[in-house]
């Protein structure tokens, strides 16, 4: 496909909204410099979510096509994409559109300058192996498998999140050397716990979910050391509540991080961008203290009323650490973990 053709603004503007409404605040609030990059970066990630994700698909098969997809990404060449079309579903109408589009998400990525097209490639890869690893180790259900200890879970978080926190920083030091207080490896450690904060989150708030598919990011270790084992948390995920609450403990830290690498940040669009998934995980993790997941029959989710407070309060938290510090859960945090991590 021609560059001529592309409709980026669509791509990166009604898609990216139908797919992720947050995210695409997040997206909205950046520098212009950067929305493009790292939209088209979440579409592919999204996208290769999808096919990991297919529900009607046998593992194998998703397997083949996030194969198929890797090497589409990497060499520009869109084979295996009509099978791979025909085959992928999804209950979301916004993910059907995305699949749908990905001869258009590749073609963008093909006029990208060389840096952003590279590190986007960079990150895809370290996604896709995280989202195989997943679909290899936990298969295609029907018995309750746990993760085998706490570094196969930093792992997994680090594959799918954490090195977006890296790519995000590296990608913002290139169009903007002078955005940040820090450098690169400071806060690129500090990029790497917050991505790894918020898809902690997201384990901590789909665990019941995943139980009930089979799925146990939690790791058997600790859950036998808390006297129980993965067989029966699908009936009963609150024998769990001691290691859940581990890991709580761990994703606020690592939110603290993510604290830290916005306060180090000068381009108050940069700030405002990284407020919004950092107030919003916050606030996940404070209603999973109020509502227990494990002792409730309803998803966790903030209501839209959060998501506009925390687009009112991007504004202010853009030039204010006062401002920031005031919504920080217990007050500024004391030290980082960036260290302990990796």
């Amino acid at each position: 496909m021609e560059s001529a053709r592309i409709n980026t603004t669509d791509l990166g503007g009604p898609l990216l909204a139908s797919v992720s409404r947050s995210f695409y605040f997040s997206i909205r609030l950046l520098p212009a410099v950067l929305r493009r990059p790292i939209g088209l970066a979440y579409l592919l990630a999204r996208a290769s979510d999808t096919i990991a994700d297919s529900p009607t698909v046998p593992v194998a098969a998703r397997l083949k096509h996030l194969a198929a997809f890797w090497q589409m990404v990497r060499t520009g060449e869109p084979e295996g994409l009509d099978e791979l079309r025909q085959e992928i579903t999804s209950p979301h109408d916004g993910e059907c559109t995305l699949i749908a589009c990905l001869g258009d998400c590749l073609a963008w990525l093909s006029i990208l300058d060389q840096k952003e097209r590279g590190e986007i490639v960079g990150v895809l890869d370290k996604i896709i192996r995280g989202q195989t690893l997943d679909l290899t180790r936990f298969g295609e259900g029907g018995r309750v498998i746990a993760l085998q200890s706490a570094a196969e879970l930093d792992e997994y978080t680090y594959l799918v999140a954490g090195c977006v926190g890296e790519f995000w920083t590296r990608l913002c030091l290139h169009h903007l050397p002078n955005c940040a207080h820090l450098g690169l490896a400071d806060l690129r450690r500090l990029g790497t716990n917050f991505g790894k904060g918020l898809q902690l989150v997201n384990i901590l708030r789909d665990l019941p979910a995943d139980l009930r598919a089979g799925r146990c990011y939690l790791p058997e270790p600790e859950l036998r050391a808390a006297g129980t084992s993965p067989t029966p948390l699908a009936h009963d995920p609150t024998k769990a509540q001691p290691v859940f609450d581990h890991w709580h403990a761990r994703a606020a830290a690592y939110l603290e991080d993510g604290y830290r690498y916005i306060t180090a940040l000068r381009s108050p669009r940069l700030r405002a961008g990284c407020f919004l998934p950092w107030y919003l995980g916050v606030q996940t993790l404070a209603l999973m203290v109020k509502t227990p997941p494990l002792a409730s029959a309803e998803k966790i989710k903030v209501p839209r009323s959060t998501v506009r407070r925390a687009l009112a309060l991007a504004a202010p938290v853009a030039f204010s650490d006062s401002a920031l510090r005031a919504l920080h859960p217990g007050g500024p945090p004391a030290e980082s973990v960036a260290a302990e991590a990796r």
